[in-house]
Formats: C-alpha cells, sequence, structure tokens
C-alpha cells in the first residue's frame, strides 16, 4: 500500500470523526439524546525508533521461532516477564501480521549465551498483528564504570521490508539515567517510547509494547470502530472479581462482547443481542479457575471485529 492510501485512510478516518459521529442515548435516558463522549484521533501512534548502541555485540543469526511466545524453559532462573502488544504501520491506520521479532537478552546475572540459543527467539505476530512473549527481566552487566540498564534486543521484520533493530528499557530502572543509549528522549535515538511500564502480578511483571514500524498490513480495528461502534471505558482496570465494560452502537445491529486471551482463544461471550444505537455497559466476572494477566475485550458488530481493549486480571 502506498504512503498516499494511507495518509488517505487517515484522512478519511479523521472526518469520519468530525461528522460520523451519531448521537447515543444511555440506558437511563428517556428520550433526550445525549452525544457520546468526544472521539479523538489515535494517540501515541509514535513510530519506533532507533537504539543508539545499534545491534551490539551479541546478536547470533538464526534463532529459533517459538510457536508460543515462550522463551525460556520452565526452570529458568529469573523474574517473569511477559510482554504483549500489536504491531502497527507508520501512521497506525493498518495492523501488520506476519511480522517477525527477533529477541535476545542477558539472563538473570547479566549474561549471554553465546554458544546456542538461550534466551534467543524469533516471534510471529498472528493474523490480527498481535504478538505475546513470556521471558524473563535480564540482568545488568558492567558498561565500562556503569550498568546497562535491564534491556531487550530486538530485530522487527515486517514482509517485505527492511529489518528495523533496536532496544526495549523497562520503568524505574536506576541506570536508565546514567546510560548512553536508554536516557536519549529527543531525535534519531529517542528511547522515551521504549521504555516499558510493567505491573507485578502476583511476582510475574506485565507490560504491553505497541510496535509501529514501516510495511503492509490490513486494516485496523482501531479505524472501524469510528463507524460502527466502540469500547469506550473498561473500570476497574486492573481488576479482580468483576470489571465493567462500556460500549457504544452507532446504528442497529447484532452485537457482542467477547474476552479472548492472548493466545487468541474465547474465553468468555459477555454479550450477544441485536441492539440500538445507544449506550450501553456489561460485566464481565471471570471464572475462579481462570488465571490472572491480561486479556483483549473485543467488541463486535454484526460478526465484525471493530474494536478491542486489553485488560488485566489481577
Amino acid at each position: 500500500m502506498t504512503k498516499d492510501r494511507r495518509q488517505f485512510l487517515k484522512n478519511t478516518a479523521l472526518a469520519v470523526i468530525a461528522i460520523g459521529a451519531s448521537p447515543l442515548l444511555t440506558k437511563a435516558d428517556t428520550g433526550k439524546a445525549k452525544p457520546l463522549e468526544t472521539l479523538k484521533p489515535q494517540e501515541g501512534c509514535n513510530p519506533l525508533t532507533q537504539d543508539y548502541y545499534g545491534t551490539g555485540p551479541f546478536y547470533t543469526p538464526n534463532a529459533p521461532v517459538s510457536s508460543d511466545g515462550v522463551m525460556i524453559p520452565s526452570d529458568e532462573v529469573g523474574t517473569r516477564l511477559k510482554l504483549s502488544g500489536i504491531i502497527k504501520n507508520l501512521d497506525c491506520t493498518e495492523v501488520i501480521p506476519d511480522t517477525i521479532l527477533d529477541l535476545w537478552h542477558a539472563n538473570d546475572a547479566g549474561a549471554y549465551d553465546n554458544i546456542g540459543f538461550s534466551l534467543r527467539r524469533k516471534i510471529v505476530s498472528n493474523s490480527a498483528g498481535f504478538y505475546s512473549l513470556e521471558t524473563i527481566l535480564p540482568g545488568k552487566y558492567l558498561n565500562g564504570s556503569t550498568y546497562r540498564p535491564s534491556h531487550i534486543h530486538v530485530k522487527v521484520t515486517t514482509p517485505g521490508f527492511a529489518t528495523f533493530t533496536t532496544q526495549l528499557y523497562f520503568e524505574g530502572d536506576t541506570s536508565i539515567a546514567s546510560d548512553a543509549a536508554a536516557s536519549i528522549t529527543s531525535g534519531t535515538f529517542d528511547a522515551t517510547d521504549r521504555i516499558i511500564s510493567l505491573v507485578d502480578n502476583n511476582g510475574v511483571l506485565e507490560g504491553t509494547w505497541d510496535v509501529i514500524v514501516d510495511g503492509d498490513g490490513n486494516l485496523s480495528t482501531n479505524d472501524l470502530h469510528l463507524t460502527n461502534g466502540m469500547i469506550y471505558n473498561v473500570s476497574p482496570n486492573p481488576f479482580n472479581d468483576q470489571v465493567t465494560i462500556n460500549y457504544g452502537i452507532f446504528k442497529s445491529a447484532k452485537t457482542s462482547v467477547e474476552i479472548y486471551n492472548l493466545q487468541g482463544q474465547l474465553v468468555a461471550n459477555v454479550e450477544n443481542k441485536q441492539l440500538n444505537a445507544n449506550k450501553y455497559s456489561a460485566v464481565w466476572k471471570p471464572q475462579s479457575f481462570m488465571a490472572s494477566g491480561l486479556y483483549l475485550c473485543v467488541l463486535k458488530i454484526n460478526d465484525l471485529q471493530v474494536h478491542y481493549m486489553k485488560i488485566l486480571k489481577k
């Protein structure tokens, strides 16, 4: 897809925001229309940046592919780390399937395996552009007189496009401020959007990182919600026993609210009915045996997935 076509899609989406959003009624209303909260263009569409240190000296080619995103054996020493996200094109109008993330990092003691493929894996985004990975928080190691912050190297390759190499860091790491690469906050090597916020979920650190790179893909669900319907709030998030999902429908349609795990498996059908243009809420109460972690709350209109939000079960 050409850059002109991508810009056309983006401009069209913004035009829909300006003139196409239907006024909706809340359940408590008695007939007076109330406009849905003002829709905003997608924020945070910041293309991936290079890392100042580039590939570094420890890359090994031809790492094995992990079909389930797991990079570690069950007995690997270290704090468990789970990351997930979605691969998007440069203006965030498309999601990119079949993107290869080639990842490598140090072990808990700060050492790399330079002989085999320990803590070295390739992960491929699925048909909806999603990826997930499970590993450990990398250990730090001395770089001259200071420690490098915990980091993960990644090479991102979208089908038919050049490979992009960078590094990921983690919010709260005390070594970021003194690191020549992680401390850069502007320009070509700006690391700001590569410092990932983590949540401690019963001893497992979890975070999200959306990858915005050059590539051709499929229209994103973030565009479809502009003319069909949208999830505009989930609360509380993170949650314990239940979460309330507030959503709007722009025209009469068959509507469903579904919950998926990060492996793409349907785990709950919260709502499934014919609805008129209106604002609605639904409550998901996970069964007691369901694992803590990240899930995807998905809104479908006439069986078309139009919007999603990530939710965290404690």
